[in-house]
């Protein structure tokens, strides 16, 4: 399961997107940056839906933001012709960061950091695994379970019902769930990913 197989058509549909940031003038590093701002606030907004959990619906529109401002901003480079390996570096670092702040985020709304750490060091290993096959001369690998695409939008989903129904399922809320789903989902796509660059190597 991976929607980075359909980066194509997303591709496609930020076109009028891209055109807009074109037109007035935005940069990709900029739309970078507007991107960690998104992830920043789905962060708050899921710590404060801890009290009050219709905060979820605010933090599931931020990482819709942060998905679509992470499309954009390649996009634009590559239509502006600015597209480079220092903007690629910023791009990822950003992203991590992102990452980082949204789980952060959803496991401090519950209090549970270290189910938060166990989610945060699976998202950060598959992202590792992935661009490290670069470092031996592979290409970058997107493959495995579960991808940034799939977890932005199991995020923006878990969190947007989550908003309305939190009922909990064997003790764990939806979002104490998905949290589980990143801990132990993203290990094994690192280890997906260990493994396809192995075999490419062997």
């Amino acid at each position: 399961m991976t929607l980075d197989a359909l980066r194509p058509l997303a591709d496609r549909l930020m076109e009028p997107l891209v055109s807009t940031a074109k037109r007035v003038g935005l940069t990709p590093d900029g739309i970078s940056i507007l991107a960690l701002l998104a992830a920043i606030g789905a962060a708050g907004a899921f710590i404060a839906a801890g009290e009050t959990q219709l905060f979820y619906l605010g933090g599931a529109v931020f990482v819709l933001l942060n998905g679509i401002l992470d499309l954009v901003d390649g996009n634009l480079a590559r239509e502006l012709g600015t597209d480079s390996r220092a903007g690629d570096l910023l791009d990822h670092v950003l992203d991590r960061y992102a990452d980082i702040i949204i789980i952060g985020g959803l496991a401090a709304g519950l209090g549970a950091y270290a189910l938060g750490l166990a989610a945060i060091t699976g998202v950060l290993m598959t992202s590792y695994l992935g661009t490290q096959a670069q470092a031996v001369n592979l290409d970058r690998v997107y493959g495995g379970v579960l991808g940034r695409a799939d977890r932005l939008a199991l995020t923006g989903v878990v969190t947007a019902i989550a908003a309305f129904v939190n009922i909990p399922v064997a003790g764990f809320t939806p979002v104490g769930l998905l949290l589980i789903v990143f801990a132990v989902v993203g290990h094994v796509t690192a280890l997906q990913r260990f493994y396809f660059a192995m075999r490419e190597l062997s």
